[in-house]
């Protein structure tokens, strides 16, 4: 009669192994992805409330209430340049007291700041 070999074989323990490192390989990317996509909305919102406050100022500077964003933006205007970082798309007008809609953040969001 055999005797049952004890304990767990070298490939059962390599399997388990690879299926933990698996699960955390998977949990990491995913969470990567959300800490980015909040970062990418972040520089939005960022570059939304200087575009904001460089269109009051023209606003102030100028007595009207819409601007467009060639106006605010460029190599001698109020803000040098607006550093896409998700694809996104501003708006090409902006207008005193409504909401700053930024669309196709990621090709998928939209980010808006209500000044």
């Amino acid at each position: 009669m055999q005797s049952s070999p004890q304990g767990f074989t070298r490939k059962e323990i390599l399997l388990v192994v690879a299926f933990i490192a698996g699960v955390l390989a998977a949990w990491g990317v995913s969470t990567y992805r959300k800490v980015r996509q909040h970062q990418d909305d972040q520089v939005v919102l960022c570059e939304i409330r200087q575009l904001s406050a460089a269109a009051d100022q023209y606003f102030l500077e100028n007595g009207v209430s819409t601007v467009r964003f060639d106006q605010l933006v460029g190599a001698t205007n109020y803000l040098k340049a607006i550093a896409t970082v998700a694809y996104e798309t501003y708006p090409a007008n902006y207008t005193r007291g409504v909401t700053i809609t930024v669309t196709g953040v990621a090709g998928t969001r939209t980010v808006t700041y209500e000044p």
